[in-house]
C-alpha cells in the first residue's frame, strides 16, 4: 500500500517550501506595489511593530555590504548552492518535521535570491521594537529561515534520546 503524498517527508517539505516562498514573494509584492512602502518609508502597525522599507544589499545583519554588484551575484550563487544542498537533505530525511523545516529554510533562501536578482537587493520591511530596543528590519523569508532553524535545533536537542535501561 502506498503512503499518502503529504505523509511523505519530501512532499511535505516541498509544500512548506512553496508556502514559504509564496508568502514571502506575495508579502513583498504587496509592500512594494500595494502599500507603496518605498515612498511612505515607514508605517506604524502596532506600538511595537512598523513596516519600514529597507533595501538590504548585504547578508544577515548587513554583513559584507560593501561588495556592490559582485556581492549580489556572490550571495545569490552561495544561497542557491545551499538551497540545492538543502533539497538533497530534504529528499533523504525520513522525518516529516525535518523535511518541513528544511523546506521553510529553502523557500526563504530562494525568496531572498529572487529579490537580489529582480531588484538588486533584498526587500526587508518588518521592524519590531519596544522599550527603546529595536531589532533589525527583516522579511517573511528571514522569519521562515529563523523559525525553522530554531525548530531544527530544538529537535536536535530534545529528540531521539536513547532510553536508559531500568
Amino acid at each position: 500500500m502506498s503512503t499518502p503524498l503529504l505523509r511523505r517527508p519530501f512532499s511535505l517539505g516541498f509544500l512548506v517550501l512553496m508556502l514559504a516562498l509564496s508568502a514571502d514573494q506575495l508579502s513583498k509584492y504587496w509592500i512594494l506595489y500595494g502599500l507603496d512602502l518605498p515612498d511612505r518609508v515607514s508605517i506604524a502597525i502596532l506600538p511595537f511593530l512598523n513596516f519600514t522599507m529597507v533595501w538590504n544589499h548585504a547578508v544577515t545583519f548587513g554583513m559584507f555590504g560593501g561588495l556592490g554588484d559582485a556581492g549580489r551575484i556572490l550571495f545569490s550563487i552561495i544561497a542557491l548552492s545551499v538551497a540545492c544542498g538543502l533539497l538533497v537533505w530534504m529528499a533523504r530525511t525520513p522525518s516529516r518535521l525535518t523535511a518541513a523545516c528544511v523546506g521553510a529554510i529553502t523557500g526563504g533562501a530562494i525568496g531572498n535570491v529572487i529579490d537580489r536578482v529582480r531588484y538588486g537587493a533584498v526587500v526587508d520591511f518588518i521592524h519590531a521594537h519596544a522599550f527603546g530596543w529595536s531589532w533589525y528590519v527583516f522579511n517573511v523569508a528571514d522569519s521562515a529561515i529563523v523559525c525553522a532553524v530554531c525548530v531544527l535545533v530544538l529537535q536536535s536537542v530534545l529528540g531521539d534520546k536513547p532510553q536508559q535501561a531500568s
